[in-house]
């Protein structure tokens, strides 16, 4: 009988100690398991060894539809380019015959300099049997500093630049990032010094095509999450991690009050303001500073990788955005064309230190494409060629 009970209370004991161990268990997160959501082969070592970053160029298997562009599907304005200005005969010639195969009809020199230097420009071309197919804009020479009473003499000498031929104004993206005043300090985009140059801009009805940073990568730590690592590592003049450049952020609210200081100054934001890469905060953007047209050079990157996005983006402010394209580089453009004129998918982007993604195409409707091509263009810069573009 007593060995019975024993045996009993042993029992009771060991449920007890089962049930409360179980409560515990109940009651105490579990620990969890690193290699649970671990795919296979996740951190598992190479057995060859890995290619470097330059080396490694798969070639793709996809088999899709493809429409090669090598020709505008409408004649385009590219008002994004730079040219030696004087340019030689022989050098025009042979810019003109590229164009020719390519359908640009107008090339919009943003390097056209000041005083005699752009006299002589513009005598070249109107001397030339293209005198239709190249023209200036003119610049700011701010070698000298910025100090008291700058911005009054750069707004008379320009008055005379635009008598002398030129069509617009271009500012480089210097501004900003390393001219400086007589004093030894940067020189901020929003300084009041500048202020008589965008109202004399505005007093003229030319418009200011201005480069303002640089893609907001070139700002950030060089390191493997950086998406323009290889360029940076390729180019040094391309890296502004120096505490002495302003930030990304800092830079583009400079210019965002500027530009919101003089609505009837128009502005054309060089490379798609470099908020390409968010269209959403663009969008916003330019529904509250109607002065601004942004246009599309050197960032097809950018657009090409988010083509339903982008596309919505071009249709919506079709009205706004113009054709630039930078370099001039006559192979590089079909990738341009092919970007915007078909639907195409996955295929190469010709600079890898640019992106080592592919491009999809964003398939315009024509009257977009004949606004982004020369309508806007030829709306905005007063004096282009217009005979050869359809209505």
């Amino acid at each position: 009988m007593k060995r019975t009970n024993r045996i009993g209370s042993a029992l009771v004991a060991l449920l007890t100690l089962g049930a409360a161990f179980s409560f515990a268990q109940a009651q105490t997160p579990a620990t969890p398991n690193p290699n649970q959501n671990r795919r296979p082969g996740e951190g598992r070592s190479p057995e060859f060894p890995p290619p470097t970053i330059l080396e490694y160029k798969p070639t793709s298997r996809l088999i899709v539809p493809e429409h090669k562009t090598p020709r505008a599907k409408f004649p385009v304005i590219d008002i994004h380019s730079h040219q030696p200005a004087p340019i030689s005969p022989e050098r025009l010639a042979q810019v003109v015959a590229a164009m020719d195969k390519l359908n640009l009809q107008v090339l919009v020199n943003l390097s056209g300099g000041s005083g005699d230097k752009l006299k002589q420009s513009v005598a070249v071309l109107k001397n030339s049997p293209y005198a239709d197919r190249m023209v200036l804009f003119a610049n700011i020479d701010f070698k000298p500093g910025v100090g008291r009473g700058f911005g009054a003499a750069a707004a008379a000498q320009l008055e005379q630049d635009v008598k002398a031929g030129a069509l617009g104004l271009k500012i480089f993206k210097e501004l900003g990032l390393r001219i400086k005043k007589t004093d030894g300090s940067r020189l901020h985009l929003d300084d009041s010094e500048l202020d008589p140059i965008w109202a004399k801009c505005a007093e003229l009805g030319i418009p200011v095509l201005i480069h303002t940073a640089e893609p907001a990568p070139f700002f950030d730590p060089i390191d493997f999450k950086n998406e323009r690592w290889l360029e940076q590592s390729l180019f040094p003049d391309r890296r502004y991690q120096d505490p002495w450049f302003p930030r990304f952020e800092e830079l583009l609210a400079e210019r965002d009050r500027m530009f919101a200081k003089h609505r009837k100054t128009t502005f054309i934001a060089a490379h798609m303001a470099y908020l390409s890469n968010d269209l959403g905060r663009f969008a916003v953007y330019l529904d509250q500073n109607p002065n601004v047209y942004p246009e599309t050079a050197a960032v097809l990157a950018e657009y090409g990788r988010q083509p339903r996005t982008a596309r919505a983006f071009f249709i919506k402010y079709q009205d706004r955005i113009l054709f630039g394209k930078d370099s001039f580089q006559p192979d590089e453009f079909p990738y341009y064309w092919r970007t915007f004129e078909t639907g195409d998918e996955y295929f190469d982007y010709y600079r890898d230190y640019h992106a080592f993604w592919k491009l999809y195409g964003m398939e315009l409707p024509d009257d977009v494409l004949k606004k982004l091509y020369y309508k806007n263009a030829l709306k905005l810069v007063k004096g282009l060629p217009s005979d050869a573009f359809p209505q």
